[in-house]
This record gives structure tokens, sequence and C-alpha cells, in this order.
């Protein structure tokens, strides 16, 4: 497999860095798959799961305000972070790819669904929200974030999301770090704009293929709203991970990369 890093001067006026990974041969027309990591993390979530997919083009980026990814003062609507996704195939040459979101990521990868539906061939969903509208507990501490972040801070806010499983500890050290590269106006701005945005299966239909994955532990996604989720979604497949909480590509990469990778040999 060869893989390397790009930086994508996008069309919207940021630039972010993108892994890109090629396996060594000609992937027989299949559709790219577009990684789209949650809020507060960054590419290098998926390096445990990266690996465990099957022969495929991969890519996958920092999205605005976020990891190695420019952190402008504005464009983290909901709508601009779906059109950053469309402009990074774009500059990629990618006319379309089959998208995995985790956690928020799976939001804005359906808001690029409904906005751009030529770009997406297939859609899975991890630990994706159907809605986010409100504000939980955690909007106040958000808000008054000021630079240069608490590490104690950004360890603690790992434990809003128990985890089920044990995760290494490498990993979360990364995830701690990906925290920590985001300055505070990121972190607000993104999630504000999170909470404020229309649900994108309430603002248009998604007809790509979908697969959902969910952990049934999971402490801030309801069960019936995923089953909303898949029913407005026609077609969509509801597959639930009965021993797994919300953060399920942090606990069972080695079961999503099997669904993935079963799924979408089903789509051809």
């Amino acid at each position: 497999m060869d893989a390397d890093t790009r930086h994508l001067r996008l069309r919207t006026g940021i630039t972010v860095p993108c892994l890109v990974q090629d396996h060594g041969k000609d992937d027989d027309g299949a559709a790219p798959l577009l990684l789209l990591h949650a809020w507060g993390e960054s590419r290098r979530s998926f390096d445990r799961l990266i690996p465990l997919l099957a022969a495929r083009r991969i890519v996958a980026p920092d999205l605005r305000g976020q990891g190695d990814a420019d952190k402008p003062l504005s464009g983290y609507s909901l709508a601009e972070q779906a059109e950053d996704a469309a402009a990074i195939l774009d500059a990629l040459g990618m006319p379309r790819a089959a998208v995995v979101g985790s956690s928020s990521g799976g939001y804005v990868a359906q808001q690029l669904a409904v906005n751009n539906p030529e770009k997406v061939a297939a859609l899975v969903l991890v630990g994706s929200p159907l809605t986010l509208q409100g504000r939980p507990a955690v909007a106040n501490d958000i808000d008054a974030l000021t630079d240069p972040l608490d590490e104690a801070w950004v360890r603690d806010s790992l434990t809003w999301f128990p985890l089920v499983h044990d995760v290494p500890a490498w990993y979360i050290e990364d995830r701690v770090r990906d925290g920590l590269s985001m300055p505070a106006h990121a972190w607000k701005t993104i999630f504000n704009a999170l909470c404020e945005a229309t649900p994108p299966t309430e603002s248009g239909t998604i007809h790509a293929p979908t697969l959902i994955l969910w952990g049934g532990q999971d402490n801030l996604l309801p069960r019936k709203d995923q089953e909303t989720l898949a029913a407005r979604i026609p077609g969509a497949v509801l597959r639930i991970y009965s021993d797994a909480a919300h953060l399920v590509l942090w606990e069972c990469p080695d079961h999503v990369a099997e669904d993935i990778t079963a799924f979408l040999r089903t789509l051809g």
C-alpha cells in the first residue's frame, strides 16, 4: 500500500492535510472511501481502522478547525463543513466516494449526501446523530474555553462518552493531542454550529445506500433516534453493537471494518 499526506488548497478558501492511501492496484472502478472524523479529533482517529479495510483507495482529511487543517474564525456551519468535504473530493479529482462518518463526522456526511448527492456513492454512519439540536449540559464548559487550552480539561472531555471496551493508551493520547491542537474558538464554533443546524434528514432526503452502526450502550444517541434515522433513509440498514457505547470507532474498529467491507461488497 502506498500512502501520502497531501496538503489540499480547497475552493472554500482553506488548506487541509489529507491522507491518501492507494492499495497498489486498480480498484476496478470502486469508489474511494472518504473518512470524516468527529468533532475534536483528526484524520488520525482512523489509524486503527484504515489497516483493516479491504483494498480500496482511502481519503482521510483533517476537517476545518481541527488537526493540522486551517483554523479560520468562520465557516463552521454544518452546510459549510459539508461543502469542505465536497471540495476535498474536487481537489483530488474524485467525482464521488463512499463516505464514512464517525459521530459528528457522520452528521457532516449526512449533510454532504443531502446537498451533493452526486458525490456520495454510499454512506456509513458510525455512532452518528439524527439530531444535535439543543443545548447539552457540557455547553457551558465549552463556551468558557480560552487559549491556551488546559490539558486536564481536554483529558476530562474524553470521559463524557464512557467506554465499554479497552482502548489502547497510545490512541487515547493521540486524541488528547487532537484536542490540544484546536484553539478555543474552533472548539466553540464547531460545537455551536452542530447544535444549531437543522438536522440533514429534515432538510432533504438521503438516497445513497446507507449502513448505520450504533453502540447499544450509547449514552448520547438514543436507540429510537437511530431507528428514526434509518427510517428516514430509504433502504438504510441499522446494525447494533450491543456491547459498545457511543465511540464505536474507538472501541470496535475490527467490527466496523468488517461491516463496512461487507456492506460495500453488496453494492458491487
